[in-house]
């Protein structure tokens, strides 16, 4: 069995307000559709496994970059997206948080009569993911969160979070079943992250010995702890940071929404007229949908797409994010009548913000960005869970300078 990574995640309190969950589960949908369209259910449970792309997902959706509650949002956001159009995409979403979780077995054996699939034989793979992480591993946390991920041809991906009174994290943890092997041996690929010591993991190949000895006496506690494991720790602070933002990657986003000439460019390939702002949005989420996994090292880049809800770096702008929307399901529901102009568009910003950024290797000045984003989101409807009620919309007064 791979399990890709896990995450540590800082509790972030409050609820994701209507206004934004709602653009989530459209937004959400509309990305992971386009993922199927390029690359196959199989690539979007690879990509749902990597804790970076899983963060950068949440980000350009809209929520706080490195809160724990992107994982919550997310999942719920997908499972409320995809279940309704479970026929036609042949993806699945199954548990969630709390009681949701517990709910997990029977929702995948009603799934599996449906669709004829081994429902024992999931269900069995949903508790051994739950148990490894919540039991065999002894590094603290206990799990709440469960989300199963179902293809129709039986594939899955499993994202789960738990929670450490002790330390006030959340750590969330992906499992993907494409290399099945052992639940019970080696079912951990390497996780960079922060040294944290030696902890007690029974599933390690080298403990071996320690599960003969629990199987036979069941109160013993093995001597020897037999493992390292690194973590991927998000930091505490909550403000998103240049040290947490690939500027270079960063401005070449911006150089290609805000130049003149590069935009009409993008605007062509895109075959759109929308404006810089949108586009600078879109060339994130097309990143999301076609970029390598390398790309998503920084996952707090993925933010100024549109901001979050705590308002960091800014806050969502709503007429971004709708207007991105449009674009987005236009661009689907037209390569559903095989006009692929418009969807194949996407992935050629993708390659054209690469090549501004090893071309132009352009930098974005941190702060003046932010300044920017700040400045203009009332003109673009932006919003916040600190909002009583809806912003303003104003026009900004002029432009600043994105590069230093």
């Amino acid at each position: 069995m791979k399990r890709s990574g896990s995450a540590d995640l800082p509790l972030h309190g409050g609820r994701v307000p209507p206004w934004l969950a709602e653009r989530m589960e459209r937004l959400g949908t509309a990305i992971v559709e386009s993922i199927l369209y390029h690359y196959g259910p199989a690539e979007f449970l690879s990509r749902l496994s990597d804790p970076f792309w899983f963060q950068a997902l949440g980000s350009v959706m809209g929520m706080d970059w490195h809160s724990s509650g992107i994982t919550t949002s997310v999942m719920s956001a997908l499972k409320r997206g995809l279940n309704v159009r479970s026929h036609e995409l042949g993806l699945f979403v199954c548990g969630g948080r709390g009681r949701q979780s517990r709910n997990t077995p029977a929702e995948l054996l009603a799934i599996s009569d449906r669709i004829g699939l081994d429902g024992a034989s999931l269900v069995r793979a949903s508790r051994l993911t739950a148990r490894v992480d919540n039991n065999a591993i002894a590094d603290g946390f206990q799990i709440y969160l469960h989300s199963f991920v179902l293809t129709s041809s039986g594939d899955w991906a499993v994202v789960q979070q738990g929670l450490n009174d002790a330390s006030g994290l959340a750590r969330r943890y992906h499992w993907h079943s494409a290399n099945v092997r052992d639940f019970t041996c080696e079912p951990h690929t390497a996780i960079a992250g922060i040294h944290e010591g030696v902890i007690l993991n029974m599933v390690d190949r080298r403990a071996k010995p320690a599960q003969n000895a629990v199987l036979t006496i069941a109160a013993d506690t093995p001597e020897k702890t037999l493992r390292e494991v690194q973590r991927l720790i998000m930091p505490r602070s909550h403000a998103v940071r240049a040290s947490d933002v690939n500027l270079k990657r960063l401005g070449a986003v911006l150089a290609v929404s805000h130049d003149r000439q590069l935009r009409d460019f993008a605007s062509l390939l895109l075959l759109e007229n929308v404006g810089p702002r949108t586009l600078q949005t879109l060339a994130l989420v097309a990143e999301v949908v076609h970029g390598a996994p390398s790309r998503f090292s920084d996952p707090a880049r993925f933010s100024f797409a549109l901001g979050g809800k705590d308002r960091h770096p800014f806050p969502v702008p709503l007429k971004t994010y709708d207007e991105s929307l449009a674009v987005l399901r236009r661009s689907l529901n037209a390569a559903k009548l095989g006009r692929t102009d418009k969807i194949d568009g996407f992935k050629r910003l993708d390659t054209l913000v690469r090549r501004v950024e090893q071309q132009y290797r352009p930098e974005a000045d941190f702060e003046r960005v932010v300044e920017y984003e700040r400045a203009i989101s009332p003109a673009l409807g932006g919003r916040s869970v600190f909002d009583r009620r809806k912003a303003k919309r104003a026009k900004p007064k002029g432009q600043l300078s994105l590069f230093s």
